[in-house]
């Protein structure tokens, strides 16, 4: 049996929140865990939209990129 390790050079994740402040939480999280596995962010874009009750709802999808 063999294994092949090959380090990630692209990787893209997506994130909701019905905060912004809930939304920066979790995505400043997830920097920390990719800095780890030496993912730095190329690029973020986020969105917001109403949802059925009327309130914000918060999404954002985050590049990261081998440093």
């Amino acid at each position: 049996m063999s294994f092949q390790v090959e380090m990630l050079q692209d990787k893209v994740e997506f994130y909701d929140a019905h905060t912004l402040k809930d939304l920066e939480k979790k995505i400043q999280t997830q920097i920390e865990h990719n800095q780890a596995i030496l993912l730095r962010v190329h690029s973020v874009s986020h969105n917001v939209t109403i949802d059925d009750n009327g309130r914000p709802y918060f999404t954002a999808v985050v590049h990261y990129k081998a440093k």
